[in-house]
This record gives structure tokens, C-alpha cells and sequence, in this order.
């Protein structure tokens, strides 16, 4: 939900995210993050078991792509109503920038994140033996700042998104707000991922490298675009498009 906080000092804000709601937050961040990175992992895994060619094989694409949509939905559902169902930094980095959310918080919801993302992604390891933890990678053809950018504006489509299906000017989120944030995220996978891995979540990406063993070398690439991308649809929703203060009047075109 988004709700603007009012100003306030350094120390009230270190107190608020200390809070027993506040923990609950980070618990039901670690656990939609798990949910999702498990899912989304898993899924490019089962893949390349009945599929051996699946980098190359475009129904490995869909199968991700769909993981991805209803694993999202579904860990957006669950915590919606105690964190507000991040479930990515970028994400929380963008409903910061925002003003939705306090520094401390968003960096103990980013920590909830990313341990989430990789117990995960430690889980697949240790239980499926034989194979390795996939990871997000670019393409041979793509440098590491088009990967960057095209990150970034996947990245923007789907905070933009959360933005919107959150706004309580629009209504109570119900199911249809997860339904269309995940939506966004299956359709970002089948238009990017072949390109630049189409993650859109540092959390996942981080804890994919680090549990896979491999390389950190393009891992900026996960930061930087989606943090630039979520920003941006931050600042432009709340600033431009549907500023606050916006009468219903102007809202409606009058």
C-alpha cells in the first residue's frame, strides 16, 4: 500500500524499524523473496532437466516466463498486507525514492530480500544434486551497458506497475494488483531474457552468483538498471502522472 510517511527525524525513523510490525515485514519479506526466487530458479532448472537444449529450445522461455508471472503474483498476494509485497530492492528502491517507504527500513527490507533470495537459491543446490544453479547472464552480442539499460527499462515497466496496482486512489489492491505485477514480470522475460537475463531483481541475481559459484563480473549490471529503472518510474508516477495533491477533477480529465 502506498501511504506518504510524514517527515521525520533520523532517530524516530531507526525507531520505527525497529518496531514488532517492522520485523514482521522483514520475516514476510525474506519469505515472499524465497517463495519467488525458489520458483523462478527452479523453474530454469526443470527446464534444462527435460530439456537439454534449452537455451536454444523457445518453449524453455515460456516455461520461465509463466513461472516467473505466477511465482511473483503470488509472492506479491501473501505479503501485500504485512510488507507490502516487495519482494525485489529495486522495488523497494523505487517506492523509497517515492517517499513510501523510510532509508532504514528499505535497507533492512533489501538485507530480508536478499537473504531470502539466497537460502533459496542454496536450497535448489543442496537438494538438487547434478545440477547447478543457474544464473542471469547477457548476451554474447550485448555490451554491459546496453544490458544495463534494457534491465533498467524492464525494470521501470514493473515498478511502474507496483506503483499503480498499490495506489489506493485506485481502489483496494485486492488480487487484481499481484495478478498484474506478475504479469508484467512474465511478459518483461519473454521480450528480454534471451538479451540480457531479464531479472529485474538484484536479490535474485545476487543470490544466484553467489550460491552458483560463478562469476560476479556482470552483477553490476542487475543494480544498476533495475535501482535507475525503479527510481524513475518512482519519480515520474508520483510526480507527474498521479501526483498526490492531483484534485479527482484533473484526475478525470476534467
Amino acid at each position: 500500500m502506498l501511504i506518504k510517511m510524514n517527515p521525520a527525524s533520523l532517530s524516530v525513523r531507526l525507531e520505527e524499524s525497529f518496531t514488532r510490525a517492522a520485523l514482521r515485514s522483514y520475516l514476510a519479506e525474506f519469505i515472499s523473496t524465497f517463495v519467488f526466487v525458489f520458483a523462478a530458479i527452479g523453474s530454469a532448472m526443470s527446464s534444462r532437466k527435460l530439456m537439454p537444449d534449452a537455451t536454444s529450445d523457445p518453449s524453455s522461455l515460456l516455461v520461465v516466463a509463466v513461472a516467473n508471472a505466477f511465482a511473483l503474483s503470488s509472492a506479491v498476494y501473501i505479503a501485500a498486507g504485512i510488507s507490502g509485497g516487495h519482494v525485489n530492492p529495486a522495488v523497494t528502491f523505487g517506492l523509497m525514492v517515492g517517499g513510501h517507504i523510510s532509508i532504514p527500513t528499505a535497507m533492512f527490507y533489501c538485507m530480508s530480500q536478499m537473504l531470502g533470495a539466497t537460502v533459496a537459491c542454496l536450497f535448489l543446490r543442496v537438494t538438487i544434486v547434478g545440477q547447478e544453479v543457474p544464473t542471469h547472464a547477457i548476451a554474447e552480442e550485448m555490451t554491459g551497458f546496453g544490458a544495463s539499460v534494457v534491465e533498467g527499462v524492464l525494470t521501470f515497466a514493473l515498478v511502474y506497475t507496483v506503483y499503480a496496482a498499490g495506489d489506493p486512489r485506485r481502489g483496494p489492491m485486492g488480487s487484481i494488483g499481484p495478478l498484474s505485477i506478475g504479469l508484467i514480470e512474465g511478459a518483461n522475460v519473454l521480450a528480454a531474457a534471451p538479451f540480457s537475463g531479464g531479472s529485474m531483481n538484484p536479490a535474485a541475481s545476487f543470490g544466484s552468483a553467489l550460491v552458483g559459484g560463478r562469476t560476479f563480473k556482470n552483477q553490476a549490471v542487475y543494480w544498476v538498471g533495475p535501482l535507475i529503472g525503479g527510481a524513475v518510474a518512482g519519480l515520474l508516477y508520483q510526480n507527474l502522472v498521479f501526483p498526490p495533491l492531483e484534485s479527482a477533477s484533473s484526475q478525470a480529465g476534467v
